[in-house]
């Protein structure tokens, strides 16, 4: 095992570059670079608004994007912050003394009340210009209001929750008409609904928030200087415009609940926090004397939306008797206090101050601080100054204080996209489940890590938790790259090594038999992980020789099919006489050459099985290639068992229609040694002609012979066209037999002869049966009396053969008289011949002095011409130039050469001293060799009409125009 861990870690170190050094556990074994190269960007980045007051800031309110501005005594600028260069302002009218005590900003920056010192309020809605006093809420010096987010519009606020300074909480609607703005008064009513106490009496209501839960459950949270309180209760669907008097009704005649501390700062702040793309808040931070109460809201809890609340004291350097706190901002972990010279940022997982930015004093003291809950902006600003934060991933070393807090989930979740950071957190959680002893959890977060692997491998060693160290090895093996194929193979090995070893363990304690049995299941699913495949199938001679090692056979073949190592299977259970099993592989797989390579054992143990298998293979077997296997079968096998074999023979040859010829012979032997009636029949159903035979007919005809089969020894003979010979072996078994052999040469008479006086010598000298002997010469035409009489011994008397002796004479004068009738035929014949040659001599035609050449359509009289029968007409010099290169070479080398002679015989002779007999025998005789010269002419020329005989009728697929003068005709034609 240390051998493994000291190549795995070589391994490693020659697949990357690693510092030598490592400080700690946590050192990410890839060489994470911890350190930041440039100043990171703080989460709170403070910048400050180009803008300078013409007067002082009273109040500042924004929401939406919507910032309003109180300044000076009767000034309101109004600024869209999409458009921040388009400032509207607005006039108080105000003559009075009255300053801008607060102002308060819904949700949806539509609706702005302005709250005066002197207990009066006005209204401005984010549509007109002209402020409006509310008069019914006069008197009353307004400290906080609860908006309504779910029934509110831009012209009209819904059911709202007013407090004032002196406890009481009012319920109000402000409405502004849409056809004449303010024509009647924009409050619709003002009711009170509730007041709030401390122990000593009213106290001032410092904040309202209204929130809606699950099935209509609304939730009003109310502070006081040192209390908290929540009204829970439900409003009747469809009455939700009528308001919330009926949660507050409940609680009449008692208090509701709510959280009390003893400090007092002499005021209260709650802030709440919202996700974005959510509607209701999900945390909330409340300011009091004794530090801030944080907790998260849970909608689903039945009488308190609060959850998850602690108390974070102020930081040492805030003393609430001196330099109270002024505001609070809450973000998703940090709450900001506002202080009169600084901000302090206090992380909400563990209370420490993360961020603090001091101001000058020129700016002034700071006056208040505000969130836009919209775009997560935070306002600051003093009389002179606007200063705004930018909340920037703010989540950034969120991870470690969670790390810290042992929250190892919530600490991954924010630090999943910084793999440095997550590589700790992992690191820490792997050594926090070790320490607790959750072993498997500890070795799943340590596969995920970078930390050295041979430190962890022994880790579990040491602590002898095998099963941990092989889930840790797993999720290694998991994780690494295709490239890395040392580790890969290393660790598969490992693995392979430490399952089997588990195995044994496991195999041998029958109390374990639910956990061998999915170890088990677990060995199998990692030899079959499709990752492993190509390690496995690369190492499989080593992972062989350790399923060997630990004589696990079961799962060598387990790994050998999936492997598709199917001879090796095969042979495993060949080797175990499972016979059975090793077809069922075979079938089930269909791997040719395993069929070839384990056929001749399988098949002298299950024949019948291991044939219908081959069978069902169909033409994928080369039979040729199992010929073997039944050789040897067939040669220590019984007669049924041979049967087997022929069986598979005749599928190949009348199913799958082989034509090898060792398939028919060997199929023949197997019918020559067991099955004699089914030889012939084969052989006659090969057919007749040589050509279409398949198998060896010399060697058949030997190993019919050796095994004393005659007919089927005549039928081969006929095939080979040895008659003689088949007539000779015909005559051992049946005369019939040899008759039939000796009627096949039809084309040689004088064979045939002599193989029937074959036949009667046989049936005379050996049968001495003169009544068939008979039968022979009515049988064959070509046998008569004489031929077969000197076969018969001399004390034969004549009345054996007077009958054929007489029908011999008979058959005699039939012939006689036959060729008299056929001479006198033949005389008739020639004599009309000699009558139609005549006829023809004499034979004439008449020609017009008008008719014309067929060819040249000049006067036909003017020059010799040929008269066809057919009725055209053609000079002789027309008929020879248009039959001339229609001859054939021959045809025309023998007509040039008679045109020669034709002209020799026509010069006169030069010689003047002949005698006149001499001249006159000589110019006979020239004068019949010229007539002789022109008929054979006319004989080439003239043999038939050029228009009308099979001339023009070979010629029809030859051009009107030769090819070679086809653009010289062309031409001409232009």
């Amino acid at each position: 095992m240390a051998s493994i861990l000291d190549e795995y870690e070589d391994s490693l170190h020659r697949s990357a570059s690693v510092p030598q050094g490592r400080a700690s556990v946590g050192i990410p074994h890839s060489g994470y670079v911890n350190a930041r190269l440039e100043k990171e960007t703080p989460i709170f980045n403070k910048q400050r608004i180009d803008f300078t007051p013409p007067e002082k800031i009273n109040s500042l309110v924004v929401s939406s994007n919507q910032l309003c501005m109180s300044l000076g005594k009767d000034t309101l600028l109004r600024i869209d912050l999409g458009k921040p260069d388009e400032p509207n302002q607005v006039e108080l009218g105000r003559k009075d003394e009255a300053k801008v005590y607060k102002m308060f900003l819904d949700h949806t920056g539509s609706h702005l009340l302005i709250a005066l010192n002197t207990s009066e309020c006005l209204y401005l809605n984010r549509s007109v210009q002209k402020v409006r006093a509310l008069s019914r809420w006069k008197g009353h010096l307004i400290e906080s209001v609860g908006w309504n987010k779910f029934l509110g519009s831009e012209t009209n606020t819904g059911p709202i929750l007013v407090g004032t300074s002196q406890g009481q909480i009012y319920e109000a609607e402000i409405s502004v008409s849409e056809g004449s703005l303010f024509s009647t008064n924009p409050d619709q009513y003002f009711r009170q609904v509730y007041t709030l106490e401390e122990e000593s009496g009213p106290a001032p209501v410092c904040c309202l928030e209204i929130e809606r839960g699950i099935e209509g459950k609304f939730f009003i949270i109310a502070t006081t200087r040192k209390r908290l309180f929540q009204f829970v209760g439900k409003v009747p669907e469809g009455t939700e415009q009528q308001g919330f008097s009926s949660i507050f009704a409940v609680h009449a005649d008692h208090l509701p609940s709510f959280r009390e501390f003893p400090a007092n700062l002499g005021f209260s702040e709650i802030a709440f926090y919202t996700p974005k793309l959510r509607s209701s808040p999900r945390s909330f931070a409340w300011m009091m004397g004794n530090g801030v109460l944080y907790g998260t809201l849970d909608y689903n809890r039945p009488d308190s939306i609060l959850s998850d609340e602690r108390v974070w004291v102020y930081p040492p350097d805030i003393d609430v008797t001196v330099n109270k706190p002024i505001s609070i901002v809450l973000t998703q972990f940090h709450f900001l206090l506002l202080l009169s010279d600084r901000v302090k940022a206090v992380c909400t997982l563990n209370g420490q101050v993360v961020f603090q930015d001091l101001f000058l004093e020129k700016f002034g003291s700071l006056t208040c601080m505000i969130k836009d809950p919209t775009v997560q902006q935070i306002w600051i600003h003093t009389e002179k100054v606007v200063f705004r934060y930018h909340v920037q991933r703010e989540s950034r070393d969120v991870w470690k204080m969670y790390m810290n807090m042992n929250k190892f989930d919530l600490a991954k979740e924010y630090c999943k996209d910084r793999p440095e950071c997550l590589d700790i957190v992992l690191a820490k959680e792997a050594e926090h489940c070790f320490q607790n002893k959750r072993y498997l959890d500890s070795a799943k977060c340590y596969a995920l890590t970078q930390n050295y692997f041979e430190e962890i491998a022994l880790k579990f060693i040491e602590a002898k938790q095998e099963e941990a160290l092989m889930e840790f090895l797993i999720k290694k093996l998991s994780n690494l790259k295709p490239s890395e194929k040392t580790q890969t193979t290393l660790l598969t090995t490992w693995l392979t090594e430490l399952y089997l070893n588990w195995l044994g363990i496991l195999q041998g304690d029958p109390s374990q038999r639910n956990l061998y049995l999915d170890t088990r299941e677990k060995f199998r699913t990692f030899l079959s992980s499709p990752k492993n495949k190509d390690c496995l199938f690369n190492n499989r001679a080593s992972i062989y020789e350790l399923l060997a090692s630990h004589g696990d056979t079961e799962h060598m073949v387990y790994f050998a099919v999936i492997m598709q190592d199917y001879e090796r299977v095969v042979a495993h259970h060949c080797q175990h006489d499972e016979y059975d099993e090793a077809l069922n592989v075979l079938s089930r797989h269909r791997d040719e050459k395993l069929f070839y390579k384990f056929s001749p054992v399988l098949i002298q143990h299950i024949p019948k099985k291991v044939v219908d298998a081959w069978i069902s293979m169909g033409s994928r077997l080369d039979a040729r290639n199992l010929i073997p296997a039944l050789v040897n079968y067939s040669q220590s096998a019984s007669t049924q068992q041979i049967n087997e074999a022929i069986r598979y023979m005749e599928f190949c040859v009348y199913q799958l229609e082989e034509t090898q010829q060792a398939i028919h012979n060997y199929l023949l032997s197997l019918y020559a040694l067991c099955r004699p009636d089914s030889l012939l029949s084969y052989l006659e159903q090969a057919g007749t002609n040589p050509n279409r035979i398949h198998y060896d007919l010399k060697y058949a005809l030997r190993l019919c012979a050796e095994h004393g089969h005659h007919r089927a020894c005549v039928h081969i003979y006929k095939l080979m066209e040895l008659y003689e010979e088949a007539v000779d072996l015909a005559l051992q078994v049946d005369v019939d037999l040899a008759k039939s052999c000796a009627d096949l040469p039809e084309d040689d008479e004088e064979l045939r002869k002599k193989l029937w006086l074959k036949i009667a010598r046989h049936v005379v000298q050996e049968e001495k049966d003169v009544k068939k002997a008979m039968a022979c010469l009515s049988s064959c035409a070509l046998l008569k009396i004489e031929d077969v009489l000197p076969f018969f011994p001399d004390f034969v008397t004549i009345d054996h053969f007077k009958e054929a002796i007489c029908n011999s004479l008979e058959d005699y004068n039939k012939h006689i008289e036959e060729l008299k009738r056929e001479m006198e035929e033949a005389t008739q014949s020639a004599k009309r011949i000699r009558e139609d040659i005549q006829e023809m001599r004499n034979k004439y035609g008449s020609v017009e002095p008008q008719e014309k050449c067929a060819v040249c359509d000049f006067p036909l009289l003017n020059r010799p011409f040929y008269l066809f029968l057919c009725g055209h007409m053609f000079h002789y010099d027309c008929l020879l130039q248009a039959v001339f290169p229609n001859l054939p070479a021959y045809k025309q080398a023998k007509l040039e050469d008679l045109q020669k002679k034709l002209a020799a015989t026509s010069q006169p002779s030069k010689s003047h001293h002949r005698p006149k007999d001499a001249d006159t025998i000589s110019l006979g005789k020239g004068q019949q060799s010229r007539e002789q010269i022109k008929a054979d002419i006319d004989d080439i020329v003239a043999a038939e009409c050029v228009y009308c005989g099979e001339l023009m009728i070979r010629s029809i697929d030859k051009p009107f125009i030769d090819p070679q003068k086809y653009e010289e005709e062309m031409q001409s034609w232009l």
